[in-house]
């Protein structure tokens, strides 16, 4: 399959972008195929782990239900613990909002070897802050004293600093993989009647939902801009079909393998030459003692 179809690369509409393949697939096949690849993509990582000098980001986005837990759940469930980290950002804390919007994912970026997940991540700053701009006045920037001071310049200046902050740990040895999750209002809609009709997953809704459920086109148009202006090179947007939980999962986790296998400079380390030399002899010495 040619991953580059699900790639953003210009001003993109998301009406233009499938939410559900034309191919169907079973699902059991489906899992069968994704139990595959992540068991590949675990190798991968502790080999990246040995290697120790590239880190992996992966930044997962999409609407209310479009599956980003259970993916994250799915995908990585064969990694080794310590290589991966998943961080689900919420409302950023006092101590968060006395410092820029990028300091709190800064911390959270993975160590040489790792990988860490961003369940939303540093593009809430220019999704849900766009949609509510009275969350930035709650972040203390100077001349921002009302909602007037938020203008065009302001976000187009956050597309800004977004990219810079991602070419620079690009540039420090971070992949970076940044997936929308692209579900229909339809099957976002089946999604949350599922919830309300399911007892054990009722504790996963909030009336909040609904609300921002209202605000569906005004989401899609932030995703647009911010997809548009962030979509780059060192770190390209790929628009997931989504209204398929079991397709998102496949898709993702071979579009990880895909790119990580361009990295053909990561290996597992060798022994020294000199240490090489001497194996027999640290064998014959464990076996005598």
């Amino acid at each position: 399959m040619n991953f580059n179809q699900f790639m953003a690369t210009t001003q993109i509409k998301l009406d233009q972008y499938p939410t559900l393949l034309d191919h169907q697939r079973r699902k059991k096949t489906l899992k069968k195929q994704l139990r595959k690849v992540r068991r590949q993509l675990g190798e991968m990582q502790n080999t990246l782990y040995a290697h120790g000098k590239y880190s992996v980001l992966v930044c997962i986005q999409g609407m209310d239900t479009s599956g980003k837990d259970s993916l994250i759940r799915e995908v990585f469930k064969d990694f080794n613990v310590r290589g991966v980290v998943s961080h689900s950002f919420k409302k950023p804390t006092s101590q968060e909002l006395q410092h820029d919007f990028l300091w709190r994912h800064y911390k959270a970026l993975p160590a040489r070897g790792k990988y860490a997940v961003f369940n939303r991540s540093h593009y809430e700053n220019v999704l849900i802050s766009r949609v509510k701009p009275e969350i930035v006045l709650h972040e203390n920037i100077p001349h921002i004293n009302s909602l007037s001071d938020i203008t065009l310049d302001f976000w187009e200046q956050r597309f800004q600093q977004i990219n810079h902050f991602e070419q620079s740990i690009h540039q420090n040895g971070c992949i970076i993989f940044k997936f929308f999750l692209h579900i229909s209002k339809e099957e976002q809609k089946h999604r949350l009647l599922r919830r309300l009709n399911k007892p054990h997953k009722q504790w996963k809704f909030s009336p909040e939902d609904l609300k921002d459920r209202k605000l569906w086109d005004d989401y899609i148009r932030c995703y647009e801009a911010a997809i548009s202006a962030t979509s780059t090179t060192e770190a390209p947007w790929y628009i997931i079909p989504s209204d398929s939980k079991h397709h998102a999962r496949l898709l993702v986790a071979q579009i990880i393998k895909a790119k990580m296998q361009t990295y053909t400079d990561i290996k597992n380390p060798s022994l020294p030459q000199q240490l090489q030399q001497q194996i027999d002899d640290y064998k014959a010495e464990l076996h005598q003692s």
